[in-house]
């Protein structure tokens, strides 16, 4: 008999994809959603919805109430330091939420999603950081990044303490087809459409959402309490991330590098006109991010969950042709 499985963040991108997983696997599953969310992903699959919201305990409580586990996607993902108090209440209030609700109800099993940002970044091209690193840029205060830092130290300490069975999964930059839709891709699609003439130092980890789905899966059945997987494909730099975009669209990649120094001036206009409610290309917090090297190593979820990642022209490929198919095709039909 598959456990009944209850999804927080089932209407995000990597949600939606692994509530068809889950479905696919023979479980029954149940979605908590806020009342206005977007259950258009979701459309025409055979789940149960639950009005909730993970900052609100007692809702949790009644759409678990007779689930075997749970999958915790639910995040906010924010580069503002106006963002910081909703990213406080969503990621480490909410998993603290969910973590007691596990307690509380004696879940037999939680699959957290946390994410690379929760492990840190490199400073340099040097640094490629496993489930063993230390986390290494708390000095420089990135709201997303502490946020699932400390949710994630959440989840870690209630296993430590034998008051939950959990795995951790931290996906590494997922690309798969819809991925476009997620409010961090703006840059990406600008790429693609040959409208983005800049790129940075610095670099990504890219891994397909399939690759996700798969491991985070075995993750779930098959990892002991408390023990946590990069989830993390191929290690680029951030001009080869525009390149590999730009070929798969078509268009020609950007040309002009950007040198860290012009970065941080302009994150500091940005900062500036943020204190006057205006909105600059960028401010300290992705100036930051957009120079770190993120860069992991998935080892680990290969040895023990069978990680295949594909390799990231791949996996970005798949996201491009999506967006060709489903945005750019329909705004030429539009106009």
């Amino acid at each position: 008999m598959k456990d009944k499985i209850l999804i927080t963040g089932a209407t995000g991108f990597v949600g939606s994809w692994m509530t068809k997983y889950l479905l696919e696997q023979g479980h029954k599953v149940k979605v908590l959603k806020r009342t206005n969310s977007d259950v258009s992903e979701l459309s025409g699959l055979d789940i149960e919805y639950c009005i909730g919201d993970v900052t609100d305990k007692n809702s949790i409580l009644a759409a678990a109430s007779d689930v075997q586990s749970i999958f915790h996607l639910a995040g906010f993902v924010g580069y503002t330091k106006t963002a910081r108090s909703l990213m406080e209440k969503v990621n480490v209030q909410g998993t603290k939420n969910i973590v007691q609700v596990c307690t509380e109800l004696k879940i037999s099993r939680l699959l957290y999603f946390s994410s690379v940002t929760a492990i840190g970044a490199g400073l340099n091209n040097q640094q490629v950081l496993n489930e063993e690193s230390e986390y290494n840029i708390d000095q420089l205060n990135l709201g997303y990044f502490q946020t699932k830092h400390a949710a994630e130290k959440i989840v870690m300490d209630a296993c430590k303490k034998n008051e939950i069975s959990a795995a951790i999964v931290n996906p590494s930059t997922i690309y798969g087809p819809g991925d476009a839709k997620k409010g961090s891709r703006k840059t990406q699609l600008k790429v693609a459409r040959g409208e983005f003439p800049v790129y940075t130092s610095g670099g990504a980890n890219i891994i397909s959402i399939h690759d996700v789905t798969k491991a985070a899966y075995n993750a779930y059945l098959n990892s002991s309490n408390g023990e946590r997987y990069i989830l993390a494909g191929e290690n680029i730099t951030i001009k080869q991330l525009f390149e590999y975009i730009a070929e798969c669209a078509g268009v020609e990649p950007p040309k002009i590098y950007l040198p860290n120094f012009v970065v941080f001036s302009l994150g500091q206009v940005g900062e500036l006109l943020e204190k006057f409610g205006k909105k600059g290309p960028l401010n300290s917090e992705t100036a930051w991010t957009s120079t770190l090297f993120h860069w992991f190593d998935s080892s680990k979820a290969q040895r023990e969950l069978g990680l295949k990642p594909k390799p990231a022209k791949d996996a970005i490929c798949e996201s491009v042709n999506w967006v060709k198919d489903n945005i750019f095709n329909q705004l030429r039909s539009d106009g």
